[in-house]
C-alpha cells in the first residue's frame, strides 16, 4: 500500500455498517418506498452497498456536487454538476453523501431538496466529521464519526484517485 496512506475504517468494518445502516432506513421507514439520492461522485460505492442492504422498494436518484474543487478542503462553493431527473414531490427521500464536513454541502442540498416537496427527507452519510463544521446540520444515518483529517478510499478522492479502495484511508501528504 502506499506509504501516504494509512487504513483508518477496514473493508469488513464498512460492510458491516452498511448492512446496520440499512436495517435502520427499512425500520425507520417501513414498507413504503425508499428514494436514495446519491450525491456525486464520492457516495456511489457507500451507494450502491446501502441500496442492496435495504430491502423493499428502493429509488435511486443522482445528484452531482462539486465543492472540493480537486484540493483537499471544501471550498464552500457548491456546484451542481447535474441536477435530478425525477420529481421527488411526496416521496420519502434519504440524501446519501460520502463525508459530511463542514455542513456547507448538506445545508445547501437539503434546502434545495426541501423546496421539492418530499414527504421526508433524511441525511445519512458514511462519514461524520462534526469537528469541522461550519453550519450545523441534521445527519440522520452516520456511518463513522471521524477525526479532522483528510480521507479517501471507499469513493472517496484526492484529485479524482484512491477512489477504488475498498476501505477508508487517512492521506498523509
Amino acid at each position: 500500500m502506499n506509504e501516504r496512506l494509512r487504513v483508518l475504517i477496514s473493508e469488513e468494518q464498512i460492510r458491516d455498517r452498511v448492512q446496520e445502516l440499512g436495517a435502520a432506513l427499512r425500520a425507520d421507514f417501513g414498507d413504503e418506498p425508499i428514494t436514495v439520492i446519491a450525491v456525486l461522485k464520492g457516495s456511489f460505492l457507500f451507494l450502491a452497498d446501502l441500496v442492496r442492504a435495504i430491502p423493499g422498494e428502493v429509488r435511486v436518484e443522482f445528484l452531482g456536487v462539486a465543492s472540493y474543487h480537486g484540493g483537499t478542503s471544501s471550498t464552500g462553493v457548491v456546484q451542481i454538476t447535474q441536477d435530478l431527473r425525477g420529481n421527488v414531490e411526496g416521496q420519502n427521500c434519504v440524501l446519501v453523501e460520502d463525508i459530511v464536513d463542514t455542513g456547507l454541502t448538506i445545508d445547501y442540498l437539503v434546502r434545495m431538496l426541501q423546496v421539492r416537496g418530499p414527504k421526508a427527507l433524511k441525511v445519512a452519510t458514511l462519514l461524520n466529521k462534526p469537528d469541522n463544521r461550519e453550519v450545523e446540520v441534521q445527519v440522520d444515518y452516520v456511518g463513522f464519526t471521524i477525526p479532522d483529517e483528510f480521507v479517501v478510499g471507499y469513493g472517496l478522492d484526492l484529485g479524482e484517485l484512491y477512489r477504488n479502495l475498498p476501505h477508508v484511508a487517512v492521506y498523509q501528504p
